[in-house]
């Protein structure tokens, strides 16, 4: 039986927590949240520390160093934002559903989260392209939370 059926998020070790990361990129999305209801927003546009095309953070263990708002992930956000998408592997743990077919752990190739359109690789651009008056131009509508 695979570590992730048989273990909660806070049994996991920490390489095992790192492992279960599919490589999408969808939790580096600039969010937006509607001030007035709470509703949060996934736009097109992406942490400037983002590497695009392999979906991969180029600063990973300074980046809340470098990014203060980038959020400190850890199991108790995994079950509690609901601003995740349904496919994240972490959300979906924390539900007790099971990781989907293309999860590179499942899979057994890194690529499969790209060959399956769940990755961010060529639909986003880098925030840092954008004016923030302009963010709300950006907002996509196929990120499923």
């Amino acid at each position: 039986m695979a570590f992730w059926e048989e273990k909660t998020l806070t049994e996991m070790t920490d390489e095992e927590w790192e492992s279960l990361c599919d490589g999408c990129a969808r939790c580096c999305m600039i969010k937006l949240e509607d001030e007035d209801d709470g509703t949060v927003y996934h736009t097109g546009l992406v942490c400037q520390l983002l590497d695009i095309e392999r979906c991969r953070c180029t600063r990973y263990p300074e980046r809340h160093v470098l990014v203060p708002d980038c959020i400190e992930f850890d199991t108790d956000l995994a079950a509690r934002l609901k601003w995740l998408p349904t496919s994240c592997a972490y959300r979906r743990i924390a539900e007790g559903r099971p990781l989907s077919w293309w999860h590179p752990l499942v899979s057994g190739s890194d690529e499969s989260v790209h060959d399956a359109g769940i990755s961010v690789r060529d639909r986003v651009i880098p925030v840092q392209l954008v004016h923030e008056d302009e963010f709300e131009d950006h907002i996509v509508d196929w990120v499923e939370t």
